[in-house]
């Protein structure tokens, strides 16, 4: 019933290059080119991202008036098409003056020459890499980076198509951060001081917009919310979710309908608050005063956090707007995001529980996560009810993002593996997370990189590309092994 509020998408521009001389000289070849360069546009577009293709450019002239169009576009990245050999005039002005990542690709038609049968033109039909070189070389010379390039078969070949997939996804990540409202409300937990941030700094290094809410704004809302929004969002968490008894924790307890009816009640209202603000992504930690509204508001908001995360809008508890952006990161490569910190290592087994008290996204749960009334939340004000669920099994991905001395950003990228097996049933999310050479090696090289101490936990193995778009926003990043 829980559908992404907002698709995934991207701009994705293209162009093919070749030596206008060849026109006249190899009469059809211009038009066997194109056919290549509409082959590799049909790729991309199975990627589910908009294409948008400024044909074949084969002279300085034409680069030079094409120019302003990809300028105008909007694009989240470049692709250059190496269909055949090319001089890089055709490719110079481009690269010097966009403003978005370039990546070429090299996908040759034939897997070899018919050597019995080859001449200039099959040659010239596959050259792809032969400018790959004098392309890279001059980016350098003017200063400029290719991030990547696919080098390849353009007809069966798994490994390339998969190239561009993932660039498709950085795109869609690039997409969705540009101009993003990342929102701010109320401070940081109380001597948590790896979680100061300076919002300037967050929209310069990742081009987001930082509005700073108030408390009040949601309680309004909340007050304002009618039984039959309440009765909606109760029916979609029966749905989703299960109610089970407790166990050994004492803190626990089968959820009640009073705690399910705040939960519902503040899920409308954090909705309805989200939409209000037009926000796509949120942080906030908030006491309030015992017994009053505020507090009733701000300490019942996991179950609506959960929800929204699992519609594509990442929400952080402990005002940790970093990690609200690792989040996002994940969720728009569609691997997940959620919010995590390490728990107890098992010595015997050679694991550590990865989970948090807080939002977690319902996308990668391993089966119907569960909702529990907790009769306190450790470590903080209130109580209410809470997620606990176990995580996929299989590969996992670990991105902290921390600050330096300077204030400079830094990635902090983690892989491992998570394994079905019994978890603390405490009415928080945990699973058991697996690492290489051993899981204690793994922690004391992660741990010091310096991370904060929360990070964004998703499916599958996908440093690289998290790197990658580390890579393209300058920020530096570390893949721990």
């Amino acid at each position: 019933m829980i559908m992404r509020k907002k698709p995934r998408n991207a701009k994705i521009g293209i162009f093919a290059v070749s030596h206008s001389i060849y026109d006249t000289q190899f009469p059809g070849l211009y038009d066997n080119l194109n056919l290549y360069h509409s082959d590799l546009i049909s790729i991309i577009e199975k990627n589910e991202v908009e294409v948008v293709d400024f044909g074949m450019i084969d002279t300085s002239e034409k680069a030079f008036e094409v120019l302003p169009k990809m300028q105008g576009a909007g694009l989240d990245l470049l692709i250059c098409n190496m269909v055949t050999y090319a001089t890089s005039s055709v490719f110079a002005p481009i690269i010097r003056d966009v403003k978005v990542p370039v990546i070429l690709t090299a996908l040759q038609p034939r897997s070899k020459l018919d050597y019995t049968k080859a001449s200039t033109f099959m040659q010239l039909e596959n050259d792809n890499i032969c400018s790959v070189p004098e392309f890279i070389g001059v980016a350098n010379r003017l200063d400029r980076r290719v991030y990547d390039v696919i080098i390849g078969k353009l007809y069966g070949d798994p490994k390339a198509e998969r190239e561009i997939a993932e660039w498709c996804d950085i795109a869609k990540v690039l997409h969705d951060l540009k101009g993003a409202r990342i929102g701010l409300m109320g401070h940081t937990l109380e001597a948590m001081y790896d979680m100061h941030t300076d919002p300037t700094a967050i929209s310069s290094a990742f081009g987001v917009h930082v509005p700073l809410l108030e408390v009040d704004s949601v309680a309004k809302i909340y007050s304002e919310v009618t039984d039959k929004e309440i009765a909606d969002k109760i029916k979609l968490i029966d749905c989703e979710f299960d109610m089970l008894e407790p166990k050994s924790d004492p803190v626990t307890m089968k959820l009640t309908d009073e705690d399910k009816y705040r939960a519902a009640r503040d899920a409308v209202a954090l909705e309805k608050f989200v939409e209000k603000n037009k926000l796509t992504g949120l942080a906030y930690y908030y006491e309030g005063a015992e017994g009053s509204l505020n507090r009733e508001v701000a300490t019942n908001f996991i179950v609506g956090n959960s929800i929204l995360n699992a519609q594509g809008i990442p929400m952080c508890g402990e005002y940790d707007i970093k990690t609200c952006i690792a989040m996002l990161i994940m969720d728009r490569l569609n691997i997940g995001g959620s919010f995590a910190e390490f728990h107890p290592i098992d010595f015997e087994e050679d694991f550590v529980l990865i989970g948090h008290d807080g939002p977690h996204h319902l996308a990668i749960a391993d089966g119907k996560p569960i909702l529990r009334s907790l009769k306190k939340y450790h470590g903080k004000p209130g109580s209410g009810a809470s997620v606990e669920f176990k995580l996929k099994e299989g590969k996992i991905t670990m991105l902290g993002i921390t600050q330096k001395s300077d204030g400079r950003f830094k990635f902090v990228i983690g892989e491992g593996y998570s394994q079905k097996g019994p978890i603390p049933p405490t009415g928080n999310t945990n699973t058991r997370g697996f690492f290489e050479p051993t899981t204690c090696e793994f922690l004391k090289k992660w741990v010091m990189e310096g991370p904060t101490h929360h990070y964004a936990l998703g499916v599958g193995h996908h440093a690289k590309a998290i790197a990658k778009i580390a890579d393209v926003l300058g920020i530096e990043a570390v893949i721990v092994k």
